[in-house]
């Protein structure tokens, strides 16, 4: 029995058509036949092609002008930043500028990566779709899959989403002193799941984002070294005031220190009175991370500045390590 077809295809008596004109040059029905699926899908899987790169350059280019620093020294937020608040006063000048230029390009890379996975993933699911490929199937395992993921990782989305927002609100940055709840310390990495801590005694905390309730920034803006002294109740308070306050501006006009302070000292006076004697309060703004080393300094020549003058520390007299008033 003949199975072969002996008429030629319907097509080719279509003028006209392209069918119709590839038979008439070739005599070959198969070819005629198939002519525009082995022309015309290759063109459109090719513009479907083009057109992703085309249009992953087009949307690159514009994360990169929104995110792209401006130059000449200029102190002008990139264009993706300008809506959002900004926390660091200018007078920090090349740290801010630093911080900036940091936190436009973390989200810079994270907007390039979704993008580009956005346009080649839609390019992908049009190309099965010229190849005659029945997409429904396909895309109902996909929901499938989705809804199973999402059940399943809960966790991971929450994580994800949460370091997108950490990143541009600008909640902290690498090299930060923060506190997030159960782990306090510097942050040595952000990234969009996990932040990795390292504390005062060295121990490293990996902290996932989406655990993160509230955070408590020390290295944000600037800092205040707050400083508190001691002194017993027959203490001068007006004299030690005096004294500590123009102690303090000195040391703090000084080479090692003048760098890191950002407004002059201010002198509060009293702060708490307690059963073994009075504290004085002294503050000064300085730049972010600072505080601590500015608070060991000026504790430390502020009650050697004290004792010089005479000043008793609380208990003083029972304390003392001299001889025994007769």
């Amino acid at each position: 029995m003949n199975l072969l077809p002996t008429e030629p295809p319907a097509c080719t008596r279509e003028a006209g058509s392209l069918c119709y004109q590839v038979f008439q040059v070739t005599k070959n029905e198969w070819l005629s036949a198939s002519a525009g699926w082995l022309l015309t899908k290759p063109l459109r899987i090719l513009m479907i092609v083009a057109v992703a790169f085309l249009l992953r350059y087009l949307v690159r280019r514009l994360i990169n002008r929104v995110t792209r620093m401006p130059g000449g020294g200029s102190s002008k937020l990139p264009t993706l930043l300008r809506p959002l608040r900004e926390r660091a006063p200018e007078v920090l000048g090349s740290a801010v500028m630093e911080r900036r230029r940091q936190r436009a390009a973390t989200i810079g890379s994270v907007l390039k990566s979704m993008a580009t996975f956005l346009i080649y993933g839609l390019a992908f699911i049009l190309v099965l779709g010229e190849l005659g490929i029945d997409l429904a199937p396909i895309i109902a395992s996909a929901g499938i899959v989705g809804v199973a993921l999402g059940f399943g990782a809960q966790n991971l989305v929450k994580d994800f989403l949460s370091g997108m927002f950490m990143m541009i609100e600008d909640q902290y940055g690498v090299g930060d002193v923060v506190d997030v709840g159960e782990a306090s310390g510097t942050v040595e990495a952000v990234g969009l799941r996990i932040t990795t801590l390292r504390d005062i005694n060295g121990t490293v905390w990996y902290v996932r984002n989406g655990e993160v309730l509230r955070v408590g920034n020390s290295s944000q803006g600037f800092a205040v070294a707050v400083v508190d002294v001691p002194l017993s109740y027959s203490a001068d308070v007006e004299k030690a005031t005096e004294l500590m306050a123009e102690k303090a501006k000195t040391l703090l006009e000084s080479e090692s220190l003048s760098p890191n302070v950002l407004e002059p000292p201010e002198m509060l006076g009293v702060e708490t009175v307690t059963p073994e004697g009075i504290k004085l309060r002294l503050t000064v703004k300085v730049r972010p991370g600072k505080q601590w080393s500015v608070q060991r300094a000026l504790r430390a020549h502020l009650l050697a500045a004290l004792d010089e003058a005479g000043f008793e520390p609380p208990l003083g007299r029972f304390m003392s390590s001299g001889p025994a008033s007769q």
